[in-house]
């Protein structure tokens, strides 16, 4: 027995690193395609609108893939399920790159999308069952490894493009990829053996029937509309309102998205000590007082001071809804975390879209005061992610 228990959680310590290396390694092909959208208008001689929907066929094929990881999940555990789509990821990208035609490049890029998505259900539903291993907060932390990806993969993918081409990016990207992800797949570890859960899994619905799971969905979207409108709008609305140069323009995502990624290697702890409906309450305040002062602010050195301290607070909200779903009550972690997921990465694929329309016509400053509103519905409905903290010690890991 002396034996076993180091051995247990050592075993599960590796799971956990396994699982980061995940997360990190669909950042990276996530960040290494960033720079490759942009050359796809001259290689396949295609306009901006054309890329527009080529762009919106990726975000539902992500969507969509989402929508169904949940039922494989629940039939086949995350484990599973997650080394086959961790596979799929490493040849996406070069299949992207080297479509020689608009009409090749359509699936392709769904297909991208499709595989990112799914990944990233069963990563997640995998980061709960590590969290119940444990007994503490990881989500946060695993979100955190996603964006240190994601910008490792933005970086390196442009200076490769810069001094090379794109299809040695695309080569490159894919072998590194695989790397990482043939070394964590032997250390991940999943549900354990509960053959009455198997029995009510042969044919688990599509969505989750549970109220309070859409409900968690809403509050994510809540909080990734405000992200996405960062993301996507703030250098705009910083050169057209604020007139900022083309480099301090930048700099409204790159504060919000440096500061959140820093918050979310020190969410854990935090959650951990005060409890998830506390974090994600001052979390919402916090970021609803950044986005009050961006959209209010006079000068754009105190606009992008607003972003950061933003991003400060958006960070940890998403991998608290994510941490309740997968603890729901009745529900396996696959289906209920594949409707928050769905619903809440609507906020950044769809949602940019109609704020970009409604910032045309009102202006970006009463839309981000809006978007302040939205943070505090979520700061208001906080109780709502108590689940996140329960995390019921786990059987012993199986494969």
């Amino acid at each position: 027995m002396s034996l076993s228990l180091p051995s247990r959680q050592t075993e599960t310590l590796r799971a956990r690193y396994a699982t980061a290396a995940l997360f990190c390694a669909n950042g990276f092909t996530t960040g290494a395609w960033a720079p490759q959208i942009p050359l796809l208008l001259p290689r396949h001689g295609i306009t901006e609108f054309a890329l527009g929907l080529l762009i919106l066929g990726l975000g539902l094929g992500a969507v969509g893939a989402m929508l169904f990881s949940g039922r494989l999940i629940a039939r086949h555990g995350s484990v599973r399920i997650l080394r086959l789509f961790a596979l799929t990821i490493v040849p996406v990208l070069p299949l992207v790159v080297f479509a020689p035609s608009p009409w090749l490049l359509a699936p392709a890029m769904a297909l991208l999308g499709g595989c990112l998505g799914s990944m990233d259900v069963a990563m997640n539903a995998n980061a709960v069952e590590v969290e119940r291993r444990l007994g503490r907060a990881i989500m946060s932390s695993s979100h955190g490894f996603w964006s240190l990806g994601a910008f490792l993969g933005g970086t390196a993918g442009s200076f490769v493009i810069a001094h090379g081409t794109a299809h040695v990016q695309a080569l490159a990207t894919a072998a590194l990829v695989a790397c990482v992800v043939l070394l964590a797949l032997p250390h991940l570890r999943g549900e354990p053996p509960q053959p009455q859960l198997r029995e009510t899994a042969e044919r688990p619905p599509l969505l989750p029937r549970a109220a309070g799971i859409w409900v968690l969905g809403l509050l994510a979207l809540f909080c990734m509309v405000p992200e996405g409108a960062v993301l996507d709008w703030a250098a705009l609305y910083l050169r057209r309102e604020l007139e900022a140069g083309p480099f301090t323009a930048g700099l409204g995502f790159a504060c919000f998205a440096g500061a959140m990624a820093v918050m979310r290697f020190l969410g854990d702890g935090l959650r951990n000590r005060h409890g998830a409906v506390t974090v994600l309450r001052v979390s919402a305040v916090i970021s609803m007082t950044g986005l009050v002062i961006a959209a209010l602010s006079p000068a754009a050195p105190l606009a992008i001071a607003g972003f950061a301290l933003a991003g400060l607070g958006i960070a940890n909200t998403v991998p608290i809804f994510f941490s309740a779903a997968g603890n729901y009550p009745g529900q396996a972690p696959g289906a209920a975390l594949s409707a928050v997921t769905m619903l809440g990465y609507t906020g950044i694929l769809v949602a940019p879209a109609s704020i970009g329309f409604v910032a045309g016509h009102l202006g970006y400053r009463p839309t981000y005061l809006a978007l302040a509103g939205l943070l505090l519905v979520v700061a208001l409905l906080a109780e709502r992610t108590a689940l996140a903290d329960h995390r019921p010690q786990a059987a012993p890991a199986t494969g």
